[in-house]
């Protein structure tokens, strides 16, 4: 079965796992696709209802409405701890952190052993205020707790540096010893020693991070690059910019390090002060939770980041995600909408704003945004495929190849990277009935992927269809099943592939399996149905149909389906026992 793949077929987004990749751990997080729908209710007067409505909003990634329960229920049960500890949690995750320091506070004083994130919240606080003993002595305490093992030891060597004490913030970071948190320890070992004019020892400890990462994430280049300047090793610096560049050569990196090899002028430090470097282990920890599939704790760390530096894009862009992942998109444009213009993150964030409001149903407003970035840049692809991608999925087909062409025009001669822009037009093309088009596309990104399990999909099943090469057909949807075992959709075209080719017996197995796979999709009962009934299992099949129709398939589908209904049921009638 042929479908959209929506996520996979989104430009390269800026994701979490861009900004830090390989810092220690890897894991993907998913996007959610949900428009804004807030919570209609409002505060009342029973500890109970506000609870209820709190955790209910809370289902809903409504973070507003839940603190304005949860403010509520406390109002009504000032010295319940499970309450305070919600309520700081949950006011941060929205980012009110003001109005949380003070119910963390509390809650630090009432559970100290139970503390850890409170405690994070209120060493920021105290490093705000400039109290940096206060702040070291949570953090020597949140360093302790298992779940801060990593990050506790870092911010606790920024709060040593931030109070003049180089050498024992050195040594505080010298204590992470395992892998993960060596590279932690390496990576801030880079920035403090370049924050306090050790220039040798700053170079020293960005090398010993790329000894271990052949494959550097855009933070650490674009902060490294100034660190090998001021270090005197200039070449370095280039050489790490550009290697970034020919493995990434959509990005729009534009480090003023560059300008400075070129100019001679040593770059100014990006990370300033030690409650810059700070933000940056945030960043960091956020960006560790993230890839771990955790991410309301990462969106507190992002939050407690931008509390100290409301400026640093990197978190901007993480929590802006972050935001967008929990179908938040309306918050997520805000944060989005505070990212300096002149940032190299900046049309990244422009893009994520279209897609939001593309998201909202707000097409024509994204539109403008991308019609905007695309004039800007004239080099520029990923508005018009942002664009071509969201008019595909409104099925504006040949608007939406029109689109894909103007942005390989920009291209000029397609390179391995930009299979995925082929396999888009190919939808599109097809579903604009120019299948000559849409099979040279498909063609040239398996020549660039030879074994892309959606692409051998695609291209296997539209054969199919079309009864041409079904030898050919046969292997590609077989190896893409292969690749991807639990796709239901691949297993249902191996299926559906089996039944058009008079092979029934041999497609019901993996027509079931779709099913146990897939079983919300009418399409995929529908061809179940019809494998029943061509080996026999009529009673079978009729169950499979007005499943399929239970599950609300497009008018032509429902169409057929009701005509099998009807037929089957005479054949059946004048069938012999």
């Amino acid at each position: 079965m042929i479908r959209f793949l929506d996520v996979l077929m989104q430009p390269l987004r800026r994701r979490i796992g861009v900004l830090l990749l390989g810092l220690v751990l890897a894991a993907a997080a998913c996007a959610a696709n949900r428009v804004e729908a807030p919570v209609l209710i409002t505060p009342g007067q029973t500890l109970t209802g506000n609870y209820l409505a709190a955790r209910h909003a809370r289902a809903q990634n409504d973070e507003a409405a839940a603190a304005d329960f949860l403010r509520a229920a406390i109002a009504l049960a000032p010295d319940d701890n499970l309450l305070l500890g919600r309520t700081f949690f949950v006011l941060v995750l929205d980012g009110q952190v003001n109005d949380a320091v003070p119910l963390a506070r509390r809650y630090v004083e009432s559970s100290p052993d139970k503390s850890g994130l409170a405690r994070l919240l209120l060493a920021i606080e105290d490093v705000r205020a400039g109290r940096l003993a206060d702040a070291k002595r949570h953090l020597e305490i949140l360093a302790q707790d298992d779940s801060f093992s990593y990050l506790g030891p870092v911010l606790t060597a920024w709060a040593l540096q931030g109070m003049g004490e180089t050498d024992q913030a050195l040594a505080t970071l010298s204590t992470l010893s395992d892998g993960g948190g060596a590279n932690l320890a390496h990576l801030h070992a880079a920035w403090i020693n370049d924050l306090a004019g050790r220039p040798a020892a700053a170079a020293a400890s960005l090398q010993s991070i790329l000894e271990e990462h052949k494959q550097p994430w855009l933070r650490l280049v674009e902060l490294g690059g100034g660190v090998f300047v001021r270090a005197g090793q200039g070449q370095k610096a280039r050489e790490l910019y550009e290697q970034y560049q020919q493995r990434n050569p959509g990005s729009r990196l534009k480090p003023a390090v560059i300008a400075a090899i070129d100019s001679g002028v040593q770059p100014a430090r990006e990370i300033r002060t030690a409650t810059d470097g700070m933000a940056e282990a945030l960043l960091d920890g956020a960006g560790i939770l993230g890839r771990q599939n955790n991410p309301d704790t990462a969106l507190y760390l992002a939050r407690l980041g931008l509390h100290l530096r409301a400026d640093l894009a990197p978190l901007q862009m993480m929590v802006g995600d972050l935001l967008e992942d929990r179908g938040r998109y309306l918050d997520a444009n805000r944060v989005y909408a505070g990212i300096d213009r002149a940032s190299p993150f900046s049309p990244s964030a422009r893009l994520a704003v279209a897609r939001n409001l593309d998201q909202m149903d707000r097409f024509d407003e994204a539109k403008d945004i991308l019609d905007t970035l695309s004039q800007e840049d004239p080099g520029d692809i990923d508005a018009l495929s942002t664009l071509a991608d969201m008019l595909r999925k409104r099925e504006r087909f040949a608007d939406a190849v029109a689109a894909y062409d103007a942005a390989f025009l920009r291209i000029g001669a397609p390179q391995p990277y930009h299979w995925r822009l082929l396999y888009a037009r190919g939808i599109a093309l097809e579903r604009a009935k120019n299948w000559e088009r849409a099979e040279t596309d498909f063609l040239k990104a398996l020549e660039f992927e030879p074994e892309q399990p959606f692409v051998l999909n695609y291209l296997g099943y539209s054969w199919v269809e079309q009864g041409r090469n079904l030898a050919e057909a046969e292997r590609m949807i077989r190896k893409a099943v292969e690749l991807r075992p639990r796709d239901g959709y691949i297993v249902d075209s191996l299926g559906w592939v089996l039944y058009r080719l008079g092979r029934s017996q041999e497609a019901v197995p993996h027509l079931e399996r779709a099913v146990e796979l897939r079983p919300e999709d009418p399409v995929i009962n529908d061809h179940l149905g019809d494998a029943y009934w061509s080996v026999g299992r009529q009673r079978e099949a009729r169950f499979q149909w007005q499943t399929a129709l239970a599950l609300k398939p497009d008018a032509e589908a429902r169409a057929a389906i009701e005509a099998k209904l009807r037929q089957g049921l005479i054949r059946e009638a004048n069938a012999t026992p």
